[in-house]
């Protein structure tokens, strides 16, 4: 049997996850490691995170992970520099979302069209900004991309008030929509809070494509 692994930085995401993939036949291996996520908040994504995810997924590999999908965008660059040390394919979960956000952004008419980026958290910003960036740059594309955090969303989730995050990031997803030709959320943990909204803009989540594009990596049906 194919074996999967997923490597995440919240508690909450294996049965999220394990949900979008029960379509395939494949073992999946899960590893959640939260001081990730909570140093590359507190410090950035330093040479000890680095050497932590890197230490993560060839712990995946060992254990027989064909190819491996790490769904926590804050530290997505040290995920690209572990890619290339291990011999499976490993993905970052925004990564195919970025691609699909410049494309759509291009899509459209009329003056210069914006990409609006919004995330809970400070940490992923600057990843998930730079990652967009170079989706525009390889793509040659005249597209602006803006980003914000949703003030408040973090601590009412921190406080076990989900409602209330969620809210506050429908709040702050709609306001970017008035000016904007397509919504990018930046954390797979946001995704649940655009369930159900009617926009004129598509809002783009990356655990729908992440793991679209880790099932065509890894063969499909896998």
């Amino acid at each position: 049997m194919t074996k999967l692994g997923l490597l995440h930085t919240v508690e909450a995401l294996p049965a999220s996850f394990d949900a979008m993939l029960e379509d395939t036949d494949a073992e999946i291996i899960h590893v959640v490691d939260p001081t990730l996520l909570a140093g590359a908040i507190d410090h950035g994504v330093d040479d000890r995170i680095r050497a932590d995810v890197l230490g993560h997924i060839q712990g995946l590999v060992e254990d027989g992970a064909e190819a491996i999908l790490v769904t926590c965008s804050s530290i997505g660059e040290a995920v690209e520099e572990a890619a290339a040390q291990v011999d499976v394919p490993v993905l970052r979960v925004d990564a195919p979302m970025a691609k699909q956000a410049v494309q759509t952004a291009t899509e459209g008419s009329g003056s210069r069209p914006r990409i609006a980026v919004l995330a809970t958290l400070e940490a992923t910003l600057g990843p998930t900004g730079r990652l967009l960036e170079r989706a525009v740059a390889a793509a040659d594309a005249d597209v602006e991309v803006t980003s914000r955090v949703v003030e408040g969303a973090v601590a009412a989730r921190t406080a076990g008030d989900q409602a209330r995050h969620d809210a506050l990031v429908r709040d702050a997803i709609a306001s970017a929509a008035a000016d904007a030709a397509v919504v990018v959320l930046a954390q797979a943990s946001m995704a649940a809070a655009a369930d159900g909204l009617e926009l004129t803009v598509p809002v783009l989540t990356s655990p729908a494509s992440g793991v679209a594009a880790f099932k065509a990596v890894a063969g499909g049906d896998a």
